[in-house]
């Protein structure tokens, strides 16, 4: 096991380098420039333009720019937002715990439904008379994949927010200030459950429908017509023998989609205005604030190959028989 994990650490550092030095270079060249951006509609004398360039670098030919960064970056120094004016380490930090607290909770609740919907959907399918269970959620799988993440949470503000008044819909406390104790938590979570909910939805059926598939592999299996012949309980042959049996490929598309949770929640906290990381990504971008995209899009390709990684491990730890290079 060890010599896996270091052959998948090995791999991971070239990938990782690859991942920089190409977001590096397409942000160099996208059209636009940031000191004009920062600038504004202020009338500034082309000398002054010329300086904000020196002091950030950027009248320097992008091989050089890049040198720099990847030596910065080798320091743990992700350079200094030109827009906010201050360390990217420290926008990031400050929002970090934001996103890890939507994304989390996304990811969280759709694998805990999407694992449910899956294994009644598979035992449905195989019930005389249940098709109709297994239809339904099916249907409701693919029309949930389908759902754009930026017009369900647009819906789910219209209904939820403004109609019925019910949760509210932007940010992540209230403006006045969040209620004492238990309260507060309860209030907390009301602005949690919109936003967590629409970026889960996607992930929610797909894995919905890994799973289903998966059980059904399984269901017809000897041994699990041995389990049944022993007088096994309902519950025992499905989640003992058969979830247990088909949760390889379960955790791999878990595993897989957790870089795809944290890039989407930019959306979805732009919808929202939660103030996060991929809401700074949405703003960093709209402002040509290059450092700030560079680290959160690092930050994001780093928790891919992690992710990936633990997928790998864990995938193997449950099936020893699977070999990986």
């Amino acid at each position: 096991m060890s010599s896996f994990i270091l052959r998948r650490l090995l791999h991971a550092i070239p990938l990782l380098l690859a991942v920089v030095v190409l977001n590096f270079l397409l942000i160099a060249f996208t059209p636009g420039d940031p000191i004009t951006l920062l600038v504004g509609d202020f009338p500034a004398p082309p000398e002054y333009l010329d300086q904000m360039r020196r002091e950030f670098g950027l009248d320097q030919p992008v091989w050089v720019q890049l040198l720099r960064y990847l030596a910065k970056v080798a320091q743990g120094d992700f350079g200094y937002s030109f827009a906010n004016q201050q360390p990217v380490a420290t926008l990031i930090l400050e929002r970090l715990g934001a996103t890890l607290e939507l994304t989390l909770t996304a990811l969280a609740f759709a694998s805990v439904m999407g694992i449910v919907f899956g294994v009644v959907a598979a035992r449905a399918a195989t019930r005389p008379g249940r098709g109709l269970v297994d239809s339904a959620i099916q249907g409701a799988s693919s029309a949930g994949y389908a759902i754009p993440d930026f017009w369900l949470g647009q819906l789910l503000i219209l209904v939820f927010a403004i109609w019925l008044g019910w949760l509210p819909s932007q940010g992540n406390n209230p403006v006045r200030g969040t209620l004492p104790g238990f309260d507060g938590f309860v209030q907390h979570l009301s602005y949690l459950v919109l936003p967590a909910f629409a970026l889960s939805l996607r992930y929610l059926t797909l894995i919905t429908r890994i799973t289903r598939a998966a059980m059904l592999e399984v269901m017809n299996a000897d041994f699990i017509l041995a389990s049944r012949s022993r007088g096994a309980s309902e519950w025992t042959v499905l989640v003992v023998h058969a979830l247990r049996n088909a949760a390889a490929p379960v955790l791999t598309v878990i595993g897989y989609n957790v870089g795809f949770v944290l890039a989407g929640s930019a959306l979805i906290e732009a919808v929202f205005a939660w103030p996060g990381i991929g809401r700074l990504l949405y703003e960093s971008i709209s402002k040509r604030d290059y450092p700030v995209m560079l680290a959160i899009l690092l930050m994001v390709s780093v928790t891919v190959v992690i992710a990936n990684l633990v997928t790998d491990i864990v995938h193997r730890w449950i099936d020893p028989r699977i070999e990986r290079a």
